[in-house]
């Protein structure tokens, strides 16, 4: 292949990948719409350890941009579950499993509409060991973990509705 044709199907290559239609989320960076959009979200207190872990974690995600005047309220509710599922020859149990869904809505202060309304979750599994303190330890990991892996797929979800509000 010559230069010259090598020149002219990379340059075809250019204008296809141009008319696909995608375009980045975070356009403009931290001025650009979504950004904005998302530093103007409110997050309200929500109930138990698991709901303080979720407020920090989405106000930490949502705010990256600087604070600005609330526009938007993400309401949000938490189901947070912890049950055993391998029971040992002894009666005790193995390993457990946490759960952990958040139903979200976020909301436009100025009309009341609701933009989003949706579930998110994701699970963890827990060895019990023979050590109460490890157990509850790792009890508490997957929570924490657990909160992160929801609050990204819930701070996604958001930007991707408030794209689509420009």
């Amino acid at each position: 292949m010559t230069a010259l044709a090598r020149l002219l199907a990379a340059g075809a290559l250019a204008m296809g990948l141009s008319a696909c239609g995608l375009q980045p989320m975070y356009a403009g960076g931290g001025s650009g719409t979504v950004a904005r959009g998302m530093a103007a979200v409110e997050v309200p207190p929500i109930e138990g350890q698991s709901g303080w872990l979720m407020r920090n974690a989405l106000t930490d995600r949502l705010d990256a941009g600087g604070s600005s005047t609330p526009r938007y309220k993400l309401v949000v509710r938490l189901d947070d579950q912890l049950e055993g599922l391998g029971v040992l020859s002894d009666g005790t149990v193995g390993r457990e499993r946490r759960t952990l869904r958040a139903r979200y809505q976020l909301v436009s202060l100025d009309t009341g509409q609701i933009l989003l309304d949706a579930t998110s979750g994701s699970d963890a599994g827990i060895d019990v060991v023979s050590s109460e303190y490890a157990t509850i330890a790792a009890e508490q990991t997957a929570l924490e973990n657990l909160t992160k892996v929801v609050a990204d797929k819930i701070v996604t979800q958001v930007a991707l509705t408030l794209r689509e509000q420009k």
